[in-house]
């Protein structure tokens, strides 16, 4: 078909001379004459003796062969509808703007245009929305009609985040949705003021910035399936939260007064932390000695009251050999602790003193003075302390005799 409209196109109709423009009206039926022709009879064919045309094929002779281009053309707008859909994409399938499927990856085919065409829709691709400023040409501008909002206490904060998302619905996001980032950044700036809104400044510049990221996604995705735009939010991140730049010096020192607090009471607690266990060892120490001499004197006192008992049993069978007794007892008991000794002699006014601890001492510094070997010393000594041991004997024995007789003149 091509050829023939540049053969109409490029010979004069008629035989005219090429150099002059050319005749449309002869152009065109010229052109209609050899259509004619191709559809009906050969004219090369026809009997010059004025008798009977004869038909032939359309496809004999040397004309134009139509059947072989026609199917050519056919089978080129058939190949057309072949189309492949890529791995994480979706291919719908639209029959005169209507959707009649969607496809999923690999090579699909559909009835070629005018009647079928295809939109292949990148499915599981994240796109990336910032808001509250802009990156790129190599630094970061700000935004600050998008970040500038205001808190529950009624300060000011600025705000930046970046929301990522994807889609999981391709039919609601070709026919519900016009501008898919405007949908998502109108939904993103409603869903943050209103949650910063209800909050106070601090808990949004500090602890509260996960769960405000979390609130905001959860709020935005509500919103984008309520006007069914196929959008899944994948993720909300906090880029910078901050107070705005007038404010910032006086905003840095309640900063710093609230960390010199936090300080402060970290100090406190590891101090408490330090002296309560000590407090609480040192009292259960006390509890446990007081316990402990508790169970002494209990014990101590039974102790006195059961031998108190059987003193007492054995007074009354002989009373005069346990006092006696008990009176040796407490002389053996005082003399033991006692170095010097007076002795009271029956009859007499006068009193014998006996400075043991000088004996002693005296003896001492005599072995000492004249330097003996150890035997000598050894030996010295255990005979100056026999000696001692003699005298006390003696002693011992004297006072017993003195008090036996005034016993016996009481009696």
């Amino acid at each position: 078909m091509q050829k023939l409209i540049r053969r109409v196109f490029t010979k004069s109709p008629l035989g005219a001379n090429n150099d002059g423009p050319p005749d449309l009206d002869e152009m065109f039926k010229d052109l209609k004459n050899k259509v004619d022709n191709l559809f009906t009879t050969n004219p090369r064919n026809t009997n010059g003796s004025g008798g009977n045309q004869k038909p032939t094929n359309i496809n004999d002779g040397p004309g134009i062969k139509i059947l072989p281009i026609f199917i050519i053309v056919i089978l080129i707008w058939m190949a057309s509808g072949f189309y492949i859909v890529d791995q994480g994409s979706r291919g719908v399938v639209l029959r005169f703007g209507a959707n009649t499927e969607v496809t999923q990856p690999g090579p699909r085919w559909h009835i070629p245009y005018p009647i079928e065409t295809a939109e292949v829709v990148n499915q599981e691709q994240v796109r990336t929305i910032e808001v509250g400023y802009r990156s790129g040409g190599g630094g970061t501008s700000q935004e600050l009609r998008e970040s500038l909002m205001l808190t529950g206490d009624e300060n000011i904060i600025d705000l930046q985040f970046a929301v990522q998302y994807n889609l999981k619905s391709v039919q609601d996001f070709i026919f519900n949705n016009r501008a898919a980032d405007s949908s998502v950044r109108g939904s993103a700036e409603t869903a943050i003021r209103e949650i910063v809104g209800k909050s106070k400044m601090d808990f949004v510049l500090y602890e509260g910035r996960e769960e405000i990221a979390v609130k905001t996604k959860a709020l935005m995705q509500d919103i984008l399936d309520l006007y069914k735009t196929g959008i899944n939010i994948t993720s909300v991140t906090m880029q910078n939260a901050q107070p705005p730049e007038q404010v910032q010096a006086s905003f840095d020192d309640a900063v710093k007064a609230k960390q010199d607090l936090e300080r402060q009471k970290n100090e406190g607690q590891a101090y408490a932390n330090d002296i309560v266990p000590k407090a609480t060892g040192t009292a259960s120490r006390l509890i446990a000695e007081a316990d402990g001499y508790k169970v002494s004197v209990e014990n101590e006192s039974l102790g006195n009251a059961s031998r108190f008992s059987q003193i007492l049993a054995e007074y009354l069978r002989a009373p005069e050999v346990t006092k006696n007794r008990l009176f040796l007892e407490a002389q053996e008991q005082i003399m033991s602790s006692v170095s010097k000794v007076i002795v009271d002699q029956k009859g007499s006014n006068s009193l014998i003193y006996l400075p043991l601890d000088k004996l002693i001492n005296k003896s001492s510094s005599s072995l000492n003075n004249n330097q003996l070997d150890k035997s000598q010393a050894s030996s010295e000594a255990i005979n100056s302390s026999g000696s001692v041991r003699d005298a006390v004997n003696s002693i011992t024995d004297r006072s017993r005799g003195t008090f036996r007789a005034r016993d016996r003149d009481v009696r």
